[in-house]
């Protein structure tokens, strides 16, 4: 493509796009040899190679203007983009152009440069993905638009920390929540925000600070995305006396503060679990510390709030693995 594109019109600027993990050609061109990785990357598996072939190499370093890299949050962004736009879903390989296109852009008009006015052809290709794999591209796509931000947050373990938290968070909307009582003294929760862009979760992250929370961005970090946030949780020794209820919650901007402060503020939150599902509701795992003489006033509690629960408290799995 990039030989006939120089032939057909020489002004027109060629430029390849590698994953961070499979860049075999970037580092050729830098190096001006033919690189072998050690090890490659194989989420984009139609471009995982560890060294590049010799013609490929040679044509590469005659028309490549320059070269882009990805990341994997980067393409499931992309993959996302060009599903809303025409319902076709790319294979990692074929959405690397799409999100080099997007990033190319915003580096250049970063810059400074004048990126509006210009012809951006995004050469995507294949559909070679399984449905297996799209649970995977739908998680990651928000954090790769930096429409999502995924945050390590440690408050007092007391009563109303929740409260106070959701209140520095100034009404953004949470896209995920895990907490499981540890320790008597501070809480680690593991939570997910809609924002705008980088900008806006480092402005979170210095007002959750301000207000006593301690904060740290895992937006970037693999193992919290793909491992630790699926992790959050275990038995914990200081639940007792927990009741442990699902919840249908509607996802609306305070629904969650509802939820806080209907309830008593003597009963103490010892387990919280929410993930987004792109519904009109979200489900939701509570575990509570409700003195057994006032579970009356909580089932009371229940009725009010119009919520649909189910009670788990009984639930082998919660038994096994939390309880």
């Amino acid at each position: 493509i990039a030989s006939y594109i120089k032939r057909l019109r020489p002004s027109v600027r060629v430029i390849g796009v590698e994953p961070t993990d499979a860049d075999a050609m970037a580092r050729s061109l830098k190096a001006g040899r033919r690189v072998v990785l050690p090890h490659v990357g194989l989420f984009a598996d139609g471009v995982a190679v560890k060294q590049v072939g010799r013609e490929t190499f040679r044509l590469a370093r005659a028309h490549i203007d320059e070269m882009v890299l990805v990341d994997t949050d980067e393409m499931c962004a992309a993959i996302k983009d060009v599903f809303e736009d025409t319902r076709v879903v790319l294979e990692p390989a074929g959405a690397l152009a799409v999100a080099g296109a997007k990033k190319w852009a915003e580096k250049k008009g970063a810059r400074g440069k004048k990126v509006q006015g210009k012809t951006l052809v995004a050469v995507a290709s294949g559909a070679n993905t399984n449905f297996d794999r799209l649970r995977f591209v739908s998680e990651r796509a928000e954090v790769g638009e930096h429409r999502e931000a995924v945050l390590a947050v440690t408050v007092p373990e007391r009563r109303g920390s929740f409260r106070r938290f959701l209140d520095a968070l100034g009404g953004r909307n949470v896209t995920e929540f895990n907490y499981r009582m540890s320790g008597p003294r501070e809480a680690h929760i593991f939570v997910g925000v809609s924002v705008h862009g980088r900008e806006e979760t480092a402005r979170i992250v210095r007002r959750l600070d301000r207000a006593g929370c301690r904060t740290l961005d895992l937006s970037d970090n693999e193992m919290a995305k793909e491992h630790v946030r699926h992790m959050v949780g275990g038995r914990s020794g200081l639940a007792k006396g927990e009741v442990l209820y699902r919840f249908e919650f509607p996802e609306r901007q305070g629904a969650l503060m509802k939820f806080l402060k209907s309830m008593n503020p003597t009963w103490n939150i010892s387990l919280f679990h929410y993930r987004n599902l792109g519904a009109d509701y979200g489900n939701v795992l509570v575990g509570l510390q409700v003195p057994r003489p006032e579970i009356g006033d909580f089932r009371r509690f229940l009725d009010r709030l119009g919520y649909p629960y189910a009670d788990e408290t009984r639930n082998p799995s919660y038994r096994l693995f939390l309880g």
